[in-house]
């Protein structure tokens, strides 16, 4: 689950990593899984009743009542002791819990009573708040769907995609690039298997796995042939038998969590500890001094130790973890309205912050629906054997079908499609990875020859063919024809066509398995063109992220030539365009210049996506990565936020932050406004605070050295703390100025610091105005009681009201008025406090009946203050552009 309280014991945590084991599976789990490792394929299926066509419905149903759903113990909640002992567990709340038990001891019961009621209403109201957002967030992500291709008898073997939470011991699963492991398997066929187990073992480099049995492994996670839930396929692809799911899995068995924080801490958690590390602080210097000033003056060390825990209390923001749970569960709804699915609720915040968006073009720029448009020979004219090969090469292919190969498939007709499935027998294939950017299948010819289909990038196509084919017959691919048949390549591509390269190679003689090695001396057949036309919706979207300080950058795996088009007709002005192998050849130093000025980053692979999202954060930029392949999992767990698609892969989806359910940079933008949104209203609470409780320890200790008696009581500072307090709770409906969220918004302590040196000293003015008002005007200096109601009224409104004013850049209830929430309870608290010296409750909490003259001077007060406090904050606008 994810925990409000892992910062200080207020900040949720970031979940989605997995963390590394610290243990093994079980002795019994063990010796079970190596039983199936030394088995063969057949005998493993025969170990739990399954077979190549998997189990039927019944069977599964039935397993599924047995072994329960598929999911780890990790995701179960907590009890309601625990939870509530993790909230209860925090430095607010402890400093609160010592300061009342110093306050019963020193014979002080009802100050104690008020102090716990404070850290009970914080842990209930924190309690409930993170209980709904666990519930808002665990919903949300039921709308993102993560399923497993699976077998099962009755549909003639075919694959079904189903939940991964069905999944139960006996089925059979296909797994491809891309997929993550859904549970514990034994594979039964494997192809150039390579698998990424790092979760689990903590090796960095992909696996190669094997179907056949393994009687030299000692341990499970040391087979061959057994892949385990929380790792993914890097390229490959085969078929497997789920042996071990939820609980009983290695991954589940361990109970790490899905949900382990993920990553180092963010700009937002990282400004929450320096504001509340600097509010201990404050409290560490200021409460001890003014204990020591009234105990000298006053002569009452005890009264003074119980106005100094009082002043300590008033200087706490126990409301602060439950205000930030609000708010961030507020904005996970509200972006939910918006097709924009938040899987971590610390990465709103970041969100908000974001200036720079990496992205793929595909989907993003484009339609997302990639239309065959020619298929022409080596010389540039239509070519129906181009066509042939290419369906044959995506028809047979087992691993994940892109949108090429969808396009393709779509292009043949059905009689077609049907001759030449029925022609052409698949024998084997080498699937795509990203360092051949090719995949190759073997087929069987009517006249039994063995055919070698392969496509791909064209330049790392045409690296694995010596000859061409033309009208008159094969001849060899010298250095002049090369040049031709790239220049016909860049005329496709500067067209706007996406381009994939055809090679084939009679492969002599014939045999049963194939591999990378024998993708050489292919005869190139000429090039498929796409087109992925872009969205009309795209431009505008650019413009719109510019507006509000996003900066877009391009980074694909695509051919340059056509991503500058693509660009170009979306309005993005490319000054500069840098592919993958440039950049290889620049240093950290020469990147980090060229990343300011480069748009557009082409022909990129995995790893130098990461590179280029760590070296604009290293500039300190705030960097969001939205990709949806198999190779975007990288980027996405390099960037501050990982922002995927409902239809990504699984590893994508599993890495990702946010989720869009529309792959849209216009979705994108609303989910960026209201992550300033969230921020926003945060923010208001925090420099509310920090200003208020700045100034009243001004205010406090000129009045302890000024006064003859206490300017409050102690328990009237608790109850005044108390209320503004609960009063503040309905911040997060508050709306947010369109101003404000035109541009990232960052924590910046330099800003906080500004508003508590600044308000701060404009509301002890008020407060020493009052003070004289009710020493001099009124003549309360006679009278204690009627002095310390006076402030206590005055001091609660003037705390609670300034809120209008803090919480817009623009002028109160004319330009900008607050939420109706935010009214009720503002107005209400302040309406209790000036009632609560008229009620049967006065006594006990020491107030007395203040006489109608100092409510004409207070309405002048409180008057002058407002204006006062809205002239200052005009004046931090125009001098520092603070809002």
């Amino acid at each position: 689950m994810f925990r409000p309280l892992a910062l200080f014991g207020l900040i949720p945590d970031r979940p989605g990593g997995r963390a590394r084991p610290s243990a093994s599976v079980s002795a019994a789990q063990q010796e079970y899984l190596l039983e199936l490792v030394r088995l063969e394929a057949v005998a493993a299926l025969a170990r739990l009743d399954s077979g190549m066509d998997g189990l039927d419905a019944g069977e599964a149903a039935e397993r599924l009542e047995r072994h329960g759903p598929n999911v780890v113990g990790s995701e179960q909640r907590e009890s309601l002791l625990a939870e509530i002992l993790h909230r209860l567990v925090n430095p607010l709340n402890l400093l609160l819990l010592a300061l009342a038990v110093v306050s019963f001891i020193t014979s002080d019961p009802i100050g104690a009573g008020i102090m716990t009621t404070m850290v009970t209403v914080a842990v209930i109201v924190g309690y409930v708040q993170e209980r709904k957002s666990s519930q808002a967030v665990a919903s949300l992500r039921r709308m993102v769907s993560n399923t497993a291709s699976v077998r099962r008898r009755g549909g003639a073997g075919a694959r079904s995609e189903l939940p991964i939470e069905q999944l139960v011991p006996g089925d059979v699963i296909h797994l491809s690039a891309g997929d993550m492991l859904p549970a514990d398997a034994r594979l039964l066929a494997a192809k150039d298997l390579f698998v990424n187990q790092s979760s689990l073992t903590g090796e960095s480099m992909p696996v190669e796995k094997f179907a056949g049995a393994d009687a030299a492994a000692r341990s499970p996670l040391e087979a061959r042939n057994l892949c385990f839930m929380g790792s993914n396929v890097i390229s490959g692809s085969a078929l497997a038998l789920v042996v071990a799911t939820g609980r009983e899995t290695a991954f589940g068995a361990l109970a790490s969590a899905i949900a382990e924080p993920r990553g180092a801490s963010t700009s937002f958690d990282v400004g929450l500890r320096r504001f509340v590390s600097l509010m201990l602080r404050f409290i560490l210097v200021m409460v001890p001094l003014v204990f020591v000033v009234n105990g000298m003056l006053k002569h009452d060390w005890l009264e003074s130790l119980m106005f100094s825990i009082a002043v300590a209390v008033g200087l706490t923001p126990e409301m602060l973890p439950a205000i930030v749970t609000f708010n961030l569960a507020k904005g996970a709804l509200a972006m939910a309205r918006k097709d924009v699915i938040v899987k971590r609720l610390p990465a709103i915040q970041n969100f908000g912050a974001i200036d720079v968006l990496c992205t793929d073009k595909t989907g993003t720029l484009t339609q997302d629906k990639v239309i065959l448009e020619r298929h022409v020979d080596a010389a540039g004219a239509d070519n129906e054997r181009v066509l042939e090969l290419a369906f044959l090469n995506s028809h047979y292919q087992t691993g994940l079908k892109n949108l090429l190969d969808i396009a393709v498939l779509e292009s043949v007709g059905g009689v077609e499609t049907h001759r030449l499935a029925a022609d052409y027998a698949l024998v084997d294939e080498v699937p795509f990875d990203f360092e051949r950017r090719r995949m190759s299948v073997v087929v069987r010819d009517p006249e039994g020859r063995h055919l070698l289909i392969s496509k791909g990038a064209v330049a790392e196509t045409l690296g694995i063919c010596t000859r061409v084919a033309g009208t008159e017959g094969e001849v060899a691919l010298d250095a002049d024809r090369l040049a031709e048949v790239r220049q016909v390549a860049h005329d496709l591509n500067a067209d706007g066509f996406r381009v994939i390269a055809v090679g084939v190679r009679e492969m002599m003689p014939p045999r049963e398995a194939y591999g990378r090695d024998d993708e050489r001396e292919l005869t190139l057949v000429g090039f498929m063109a796409f087109l992925d036309p872009p969205k009309e919706s795209a431009a505008e979207a650019i413009r719109a992220l510019n507006r509000h300080g996003v900066a877009v950058k391009i980074l694909t795996g695509d051919n340059d030539v056509v991503a500058r088009h693509v660009c170009r007709l979306v309005g993005l002005n490319l000054q500069r365009v840098l592919t993958g192998p440039e950049l290889d050849t620049l240093s950290d130093a020469e990147l980090a210049g060229a990343v300011r000025e480069t748009q557009l980053f082409a022909r990129l692979n995995p790893q130098q996506k990461v590179r280029v999202i760590e070296t604009l954060r290293g500039q300190g930029h705030v960097v969001g990565f939205l990709g949806d392949g198999i190779n975007d999992g990288p980027a996405l767990r390099a960037a501050d936020v990982g922002i995927s698609v409902d239809t990504a892969v699984d590893i994508a989806k599993e890495s990702a932050d946010i989720i869009l359910l529309e792959k849209s940079l216009a979705v994108l933008e609303e989910g960026v406004l209201e992550g300033r949104r969230v921020f926003g209203n945060i923010l208001k609470y925090i420099k509310m605070t920090a200003s208020s409780n700045f100034g009243n320890v001004f205010s406090v200790i000129g009045a302890s050295v000024l006064l003859p008696f206490l300017p409050m009581a102690p328990i009237q500072l608790l109850i005044n703390n108390l209320m503004y307090d609960l009063s503040m709770t309905t911040i997060a409906t508050d709306g947010v100025d369109v101003e404000y969220v035109a541009t990232p918004r960052r924590w910046e302590m330099g800003n906080i610091a500004r508003y508590m040196f600044t308000f701060g000293p404009v509301s002890s003015l008020f407060d020493y105005v009052t003070f004289g008002v009710m020493w001099w005007l009124l003549g309360f200096s006679a009278h204690p009681l009627l002095f310390q109601t006076g402030w206590f009224v005055e001091s609660l409104l003037s705390q609670t009201l300034i809120v209008y004013v803090i919480r817009t850049a623009r002028l109160p209830f004319i330009e900008s008025t607050p939420s109706l929430p935010l009214l009720v309870t503002t107005l209400g608290f302040c309406l209790l406090g000036i009632l609560l010296p008229f009620t049967p409750l006065a006594h006990l909490f020491g107030f007395a009946p203040l006489p109608g003259g100092y409510w004409l001077y207070l309405v002048g007060i409180l008057a002058a203050y407002m204006l006062l406090a809205q002239g200052v904050k005009a004046l931090l606008i125009r001098r520092f552009g603070l809002n």
